[in-house]
């Protein structure tokens, strides 16, 4: 397969059928087209031995829209997987026959062990150096997996879905708590989560976050990497277990299809949380499917860092000139290097770094704008590899490339999310970076002989007398208002 090809995966749970078509196949895949069906196909396996009719019938209907949407994208690969509900029910095996004929394609009968390990593979795809466990809450059961960096462990599954609770409890939340808190209380697993990250994969937990952020008005609405106090989700997922869900605030931020699971949803995590003693919950929009197309990457491309990738794609679609940024980043290293009033961790540098590739995307918006388009695009768009802080981090830095030093209402919320550390840092990356645009005008060969260093008490620009008639008034301006932010003085150093 061409590697600019699209891939889909389709996933066939046990709530809901679903198709996912990326760009490509490469490290940070990103999604053109997405559609679910809630089918409920274990919501009665448990009871009963068997998928519901009417929910096969939906599910092959929903497949052969999927199969026909495939075909008129021209994917060029198709993967179809198939979880517990299918795994489990007595006439699973006629049905995926089925589903092959529709799809055209095998269709892997995830084990749970195997469904643990995708699902943990998501998580390395999507979370920068994650280290905690994984959990995967579908309609038919959890998969829990330890994660270490890059190192995935063995997993296990509890029968504890969404779907599956609430037919073994008979609808009984009373009941359904009692059969949650004794699985969880013999998973060997949570015993190592304590004071680490617990990350929450699967529709119902995203549904949870999504009602939390809305009820909380948090300023940035990305699911992945929405991340909590563990404290904070035992309260509220014991506000949203104890009585109606319909009276809850913003419950019309959830879909109604959605509603009836999320209390089973939450006792599962409010257990979950209690039992492995956790420092965070980081929501994960990434799981399976995802955790699929890392797997199938070499190792090399498994290596590369999701979120550089994403920003040099970005660059590529979108700057005047890619190359350009791609000095910047250089620039900036060399600048940032040169002082030790701006160190960097590994993590600070790869935001920054980030952030020159993208700091273009909007020059084709009214410069009144492009401070608040850019501040949009970043924060919203889906990236993967970072936490919300460095979202904002990366946002924020370019906007006062574009705007300034100030902030107006565009910017003042998203302010909450940063830390002391990371706005001094946006704002000076911001106001280096408008030295180079005045420069440079975004047009690449400038940077690469202007170089900007730190000595002693100084900061020097360093201009060839080639191209000294580039630097004016606004360039000394610019160059003292950066100088004022690390306590330097400005200097334009010209050399033959």
């Amino acid at each position: 397969m061409a590697v600019t090809q699209p891939v889909a995966v389709i996933d066939i749970g046990s709530n809901s059928v679903r198709l996912v078509v990326y760009e490509a196949l490469t490290r940070a895949p990103t999604p053109i087209f997405n559609e679910k069906a809630l089918c409920g196909l274990g919501r009665e396996v448990l009871s009963t031995g068997r998928l519901a009719q009417d929910a096969v019938e939906k599910a092959l209907s929903a497949l052969r829209r999927f199969r026909a949407l495939c075909d008129a994208m021209q994917v060029g690969a198709l993967y179809a997987l198939a979880t517990a509900a299918s795994r489990d029910a007595e006439n699973g095996p006629a049905f995926i026959a089925e589903c092959e004929a529709v799809c055209r394609v095998r269709v892997e009968i995830l084990s749970g062990r195997r469904e643990a390990e995708l699902a943990a593979y998501g998580i390395v795809s999507g979370m920068h150096d994650p280290d905690g466990l994984a959990g995967d809450l579908g309609g038919g059961s959890l998969e829990l997996v330890d994660i270490k960096g890059t190192r995935v462990g063995e997993g296990i599954t509890l029968p504890l879905g969404s779907l599956a609770l609430q037919d073994r409890s008979s609808k009984s939340l009373r009941k359904a708590e009692k059969i949650v808190r004794d699985a969880v209380e013999d998973a060997p697993l949570l015993s190592d989560l304590a004071g680490r990250t617990f990350y929450a994969v699967g529709g119902t937990w995203r549904a949870l976050a999504r009602l939390h952020m809305f009820q909380k008005g948090y300023p940035l609405h990305v699911m992945h990497g929405y991340t909590l106090p563990a404290k904070e989700v035992l309260d509220f997922t014991r506000t949203v277990h104890r009585g109606d869900i319909t009276a809850l605030p913003r419950i019309e931020s959830v879909s109604p299809a959605r509603r009836p699971l999320l209390a089973y949803g939450a006792l599962v995590l409010e257990n979950v949380v209690r039992q492995g003693r956790p420092a965070f919950v980081e929501i994960s929009a990434l799981g399976v499917r995802e955790g699929l197309l890392y797997s199938l990457l070499e190792e090399e491309q498994r290596a590369h860092d999701p979120l550089l990738i994403s920003a040099q794609e970005f660059n590529v679609l979108r700057s005047r000139s890619p190359v350009h940024q791609e000095e910047l980043v250089r620039w900036t290293d060399a600048f940032f290097a040169s002082t030790s009033a701006l160190e960097e961790d590994r993590d600070a540098r790869r935001l920054r770094q980030a952030a020159c590739l993208l700091a273009d995307v909007s020059w084709r918006a009214h410069p009144d704008y492009r401070g608040e388009q850019s501040l949009n695009m970043i924060a919203h768009a889906a990236f993967v590899g970072l936490d919300h802080a460095g979202r904002a981090a990366m946002a924020l830095a370019v906007y006062y490339r574009h705007m300034g030093l100030g902030e107006d209402d565009s910017a003042l919320r998203i302010l909450e999310l940063v830390s002391t550390g990371q706005l001094d840092r946006a704002r000076i990356l911001g106001a280096a970076m408008r030295v180079a645009y005045l420069l440079s005008a975004a047009m690449p060969g400038i940077l690469p002989r202007t170089p900007m260093l730190a000595r002693g008490d100084s900061v020097v620009l360093t201009v060839p007398r080639d191209l000294a008639d580039l630097v004016n008034e606004r360039v000394h301006s610019r160059l003292r208002q950066l100088c004022r932010l690390i306590g330097r003085d400005p200097v334009v150093e010209f050399t033959a």
